[in-house]
Parts: C-alpha cells; structure tokens; sequence
C-alpha cells in the first residue's frame, strides 16, 4: 500500500505543478479551479489514499461505483456519465454534482426522487454542451442550452452551475475549448450566476485553463493507466 500511495502522491504533485502553471500563464488563481479526481475503474483504497492527501473532489461516470465509493470515503461526489434515466433515484443520493445533463425529462426525474427524500440537499448542474450534435457522445447544442437552463432554475432542488463539454476527440483543444469559452461567454449573458465551466482532462487540461475551465477532471495522470473489466 505504501508503495502506492507514494506512486498517487507523486502523480497528485506532478498534475499540481501542471496545474499552476496553466493558472500562472493565464494570469489566473490556483484557487479558482477545481480538481476532480476521476476514480472510476479504480478501487476505493485508491480513493483513499486521494482523500489523505488532501483531495476532496471525485468523478465518477457510474452510479454503481459512485454508490459504493461514496459510502466509504468522505468527500465531494461529482457524477459525470452518460444518464440512464432508471439510475437518477439512487445517483439523486450520493452525488453533489451531475455535470452531463442534457434532458429535460432526466431534469424532471431527478427534481422528483429529491423531493421524495424529503431533503433539503441541492444537487448542482452543469449542462453538457455538444460541438458538433454526434449521437451517442451526449450533450446538447447551443440552441438548447437555455430551455435546459430555465427548468434548472425552476427546480427548487437544483443549482445551476454552468457549462460542461467533451470536446470531438479529432478537434484541436485549443480550438475546441476557445469555441466552448464564447458560448459559455454568450451563456452568462442570461444566467450571468452560472459561472462554472467544466473542460479539460489528463490531457488537455492546460488548454482548458487557458479557456477559462474552474473545473477539471482528471483520471490517469493522478491514478495512472486504467483496467476496464472484461
């Protein structure tokens, strides 16, 4: 365990340092952006080994292992999949944030099982935004985002955040998150409270703090390559 703890450790540092001087470069805080660690696939040892070094944010894109997780280690549960509408009552329990919402009926659904708890939680949304319209990918298009926006604000159990997006995997990020900045630009022009732009992953996070992302998922270069079960 120790070993790989030390192995998180040094990756949680080297993705830090990257992160600073992404926020340097773009004249930004460090504060103004948060880390999601993207567990999925990975064991919850590993989850904690993230929270005893000081992570508080976890993604995971299945609610199965949002559930279990969750449940173990403490901390700030953000669900980032696709959204099967029958998953909605149990991920309306464990995470804080949906960042792929692109439904108005899942909106519905999930204002439902929240008011059936009896909570007072708040679950926050990023609408997921599509560049390009490809099925099967998620996220809905420009002209989209505003009724999705309004039954967002009309849901007294949910907070609108702001934007998030999985740029096409052949688009160039500098390009693509550019694109993403002046719609969400265009965006806050209505719903100027909705501050949150979630973009950027192992990959191309540097690019997307360049863009303006506050958050940013990152899975393999924290956690290193992942094994997907057969």
């Amino acid at each position: 365990m120790s070993a790989r703890r030390d192995e998180i450790a040094e990756n949680v540092t080297a993705v830090e340092a990257r992160i600073l001087r992404a926020a340097q470069r773009a004249q930004r805080a460090r504060s103004e952006i948060t880390l999601i660690a993207v567990t999925k696939t990975y064991p919850v040892s590993d989850v904690a080994i993230l929270k005893e070094l000081g992570i508080e944010n976890f993604g995971e894109n299945r609610d199965e292992e949002g559930d279990e997780k969750s449940a173990l280690v403490d901390g700030v549960w953000h669900f980032q999949g696709q959204i099967q509408s029958k998953k909605l009552p149990s991920i309306s329990i464990w995470a804080n944030y949906i960042h792929s919402m692109d439904n108005g009926a899942h909106l519905e659904k999930l204002e439902r099982a929240l008011a059936t708890h009896g909570s007072e939680k708040k679950i926050g949304i990023f609408l997921q935004l599509s560049l390009d319209g490809a099925p099967g990918r998620g996220g809905v298009r420009e002209d989209e985002l505003e009724p999705l926006a309004s039954s967002v604000l009309a849901s007294p159990h949910l907070s609108l955040m702001g934007l998030m997006c999985v740029p096409p995997v052949e688009s160039q990020p500098d390009i693509a998150f550019s694109e993403v900045a002046r719609i969400h630009q265009k965006f806050l022009s209505t719903f100027s409270h909705a501050t949150g732009l979630s973009i950027g992953m192992s990959g191309d996070f540097e690019s997307a703090i360049a863009h303006g992302a506050t958050h940013i998922r990152v899975g393999s270069s924290i956690l290193g390559p992942r094994t997907y079960p057969q």
